[in-house]
């Protein structure tokens, strides 16, 4: 769903001015309560993936929580001119943010959950590269070159496939799609950068991004009969009550207000701790494998991801 450079390039800084504060106790506790709902969020669309196909859960929780964030843009006194002031680069923010959880959902139905967690947390060396050649001031140094190096070659590592392992040219195309998936993330990190949603308030930006998706993903999964298919189990009721109210809304409303006091450098080295926990919950609650070449090689590309963002 959502990284640090996506999320921070739009927030406002405000508290502790002129400059935001260091993290303290309470806002690491609340970074890691944030980091534990998104680390969870692949495993709660994976486990209920019988009753509900990961396209139609993508497309009905960001319905769900378009109507939510519509509210809210509404009680911050955000007017249908200031909507209509970026709805360029707000379209293809949307069908940035439509793509990455298209590839999610596409590709959790190869891969484990714990993989996905992983890959779709390349988007931020991406991001870093397109940066680096588009946005003038964000060109990498010898140290953050070195640690796309090292995440390229742990991401290859972690991809590689181990025979012992059931379905794993199946796992494969999974994580490739991952890849995809953090491609996209990447690619809306850099239209927010370079479009007037720079200087758009933050709910503005992911009101775009739901109901955009929203637009997209309902038809789609119609199409292609997912949502004739569903079953209202309580897991599944359960589980999409999580990613509506928990991830598409009040996570990132956290987020927000956290960017707007502490430093986003120290709230974006915490963000790593999502892929660790989806990792773990996967292995803890699907029973997901862990293979020598998936944990050496994502705890590579994880490094090399501490190395660019710092």
């Amino acid at each position: 769903m959502q990284d640090t450079k996506r999320l921070s390039n739009t927030a406002a800084i405000e508290g502790c001015a002129p400059m935001r504060c260091h993290l303290d106790l309470q806002a690491s506790m609340l970074m890691v309560l944030f980091c534990l709902a998104l680390g969870f969020q692949q495993v709660a669309i994976k486990i209920v993936a019988t009753d509900i196909s990961p396209l139609a859960q993508v497309a009905l929780r960001s319905a769900f929580a378009a109507l939510l964030v519509a509210a809210l843009v509404h009680w911050q006194g955000i007017r249908v001119a200031d909507m209509r002031a970026h709805l360029g680069p707000g379209i293809l923010v949307g069908l940035g943010f439509s793509a990455e959880f298209v590839f999610v959902a596409w590709g959790l139905t190869y891969t484990l959950a714990s993989h996905m967690s992983v890959f779709l947390y390349t988007a931020p060396v991406f991001a870093a590269l397109g940066l680096h050649l588009l946005v003038p001031g964000e060109q990498l140094k010898r140290r953050q070159w070195w640690g796309v190096g090292l995440a390229f070659g742990g991401m290859v590592f972690a991809m590689a496939p181990d025979t012992e392992i059931e379905h794993a040219a199946d796992i494969l195309r999974g994580d490739l799609l991952g890849l995809l998936a953090g491609l996209s993330w990447a690619a809306t990190t850099l239209v927010i950068r370079r479009s007037s949603l720079s200087e758009a308030p933050p709910v503005q930006t992911l009101y775009y991004q739901l109901a955009i998706a929203a637009l997209l993903l309902l038809p789609l999964s119609a199409m292609l009969g997912d949502l004739g298919r569903i079953q209202l189990s309580g897991a599944a009721v359960a589980s999409l009550a999580f990613q509506t109210l928990a991830i598409s809304f009040a996570a990132l409303l956290l987020w927000f207000a956290l960017l707007r006091r502490y430093l986003a450098s120290q709230l974006g080295v915490f963000s790593l701790l999502s892929p660790v926990f989806g990792v773990l919950f996967g292995a803890l609650l699907l029973g997901e494998p862990l293979t020598i070449n998936f944990v050496v090689g994502g705890v590579a590309l994880l490094a090399g991801l501490l190395i660019v963002t710092r």
